[in-house]
């Protein structure tokens, strides 16, 4: 069950849309053991959260996006996962880890405007009793996101900039 599981993992990584009876199929396994391993995978925490991945570039309607460093002091008998329930409840937070080196936590967050990244910083991240620093960096373009290049076949590989 352990190697159908990994095998399932890698394929819905791969398609999240692959349907029971495709994995059956790609595993040489009967599809009623493909879906309770696929809720059994569900039902343990592994598989989170199934979802599209969105360029925002591609959209009309773009979001802004940045990472934020954060640097905190480790709370007495808490340590950083005080900070962490505290990030992860605000809607503008999309993800957050806890990282080895010269940050604390990388926050990944989005609005509708860079002002709603400067408001979310000094109104709601700052405030932060224990926060000892943030640096923003804004997303300028992504070509890679969750596996999956960003770039459409046949896009020039330069931008053309005209005088």
């Amino acid at each position: 069950m352990e190697k159908l599981k990994k095998e399932l993992v890698k394929l819905l990584t791969e398609n999240a849309r692959y349907t029971y009876a495709q994995l059956a199929a790609m595993t040489a396994v009967a599809e009623n053991e493909v879906a309770n391993a696929v809720k059994e995978l569900e039902a343990e925490g592994v598989i989170v959260k199934y979802a599209a991945i969105i360029n925002n570039e591609a959209l009309a309607d773009k979001k802004v996006q940045a990472l934020i460093e954060v640097k905190v002091a480790p709370q007495k008998l808490k340590g950083f996962d005080s900070y962490a329930e505290q990030l992860y409840n605000f809607d503008e937070v999309q993800s957050l880890y806890l990282m080895s080196g010269v940050f604390d936590l990388a926050v990944f967050v989005e609005g509708n405007h860079i002002t709603d990244i400067a408001k979310f910083v000094s109104e709601k991240l700052s405030v932060i009793e224990g926060i000892t620093s943030v640096q923003t960096h804004f997303i300028l373009k992504r070509y890679k996101i969750e596996g999956q290049v960003t770039k459409q076949s046949g896009e020039s590989r330069r931008q053309l900039i005209q005088a």
